[in-house]
């Protein structure tokens, strides 16, 4: 019963996102259209996708158990300690499409230091690396048999730009910005929390520039994770957001005199907003 409850309060979420969403037509930022083109729309197929890709596939065949050190909101999967690899592959390591969105949004940012809290197996770690081999990448992983398990990934994968930092983000944080010294792309999915999303979110802003981009995932997973992501839209510092339903982009761009929310979608999934008719 929870998990349909759960089920339904998305399907009505997504529905509210794409009543209110904007395909790349109505977009009157040029630096956001861009990056949509380059990113949302790109369907360009690059080498490190098959395999990545073949990685997952084994992971998910994967029948070992390792016992689960959960320090944020708690899986809405199961409540077991114990988890078989194949489970963590399936509901918890990002999807094929958003591995795919995550390489070409690094791959169009070109950052040079990338900060991950929530590294789990190492999927998404391995589609943002992958595009960006000579930048500097630390992850941070609360669980340490699951952190063990990133790290023989990454060896697997050929990723040295990559360390993992295994603990707490209390623990760890403060020490990867000192690392970092300067953060260029954060990926936040770890908590989702909302009063520690936004901690982490204050501590990393300390470091980030204008040309950061902070990426947080799951900004629709529940009211606490919508609450955390308004308050990060509303501060300050953050010039431009962008709402793809699955993940939430904030910008600092000091060159840009008004603050801009969009909700965007892909053209093709309304495709009467392609501009055929404007």
């Amino acid at each position: 019963m929870k998990r349909i409850t759960i089920i339904l309060r998305l399907v009505w979420k997504y529905l509210q996102y794409y009543w209110r969403a904007e395909t790349r037509y109505g977009l009157h930022s040029p630096f956001l259209y861009e990056l949509v083109e380059k990113t949302v729309e790109d369907t360009r197929n690059f080498y490190a996708f098959s395999i990545i890709e073949g990685l997952r596939n084994l992971l998910l065949r994967d029948d070992t158990q390792i016992t689960i050190a959960d320090h944020g909101a708690g899986s809405k999967v199961t409540g077991s300690s114990r988890r078989a690899v194949h489970s963590l592959a399936r509901h918890t390591a990002v999807s094929p499409a958003t591995g795919r969105f995550l390489f070409r949004l690094v791959h169009f940012t070109k950052p040079t230091t990338l900060l991950e809290l929530g590294t789990s197996l190492g999927i998404s770690t391995a589609y943002q690396a992958a595009a960006a081999r000579k930048a500097r990448f630390i992850t941070i992983e609360g669980c340490p048999e699951t952190a063990a398990l990133a790290q023989q990934h990454f060896e697997q994968l050929n990723l040295p730009n990559v360390q993992l930092l295994a603990g707490t983000f209390q623990e760890k944080l403060p020490e990867a910005l000192r690392k970092l010294k300067r953060l260029d792309y954060l990926y936040l999915d770890g908590d989702h929390r909302q009063g520690a999303s936004l901690d982490y979110f204050e501590q990393c802003l300390q470091f980030a520039h204008s040309g950061s981009v902070f990426v947080i995932a799951d900004i629709h997973w529940s009211a606490e994770m919508e609450n955390a992501w308004r308050e990060m839209c509303r501060h300050p510092k953050v010039s431009l957001s962008a709402d793809l339903f699955h993940i939430g982009l904030l910008f600092f761009r000091k060159e840009q005199r008004e603050k801009e929310h969009f909700t965007i979608i892909r053209s093709v999934l309304k495709p009467w907003r392609m501009g055929f008719f404007d």
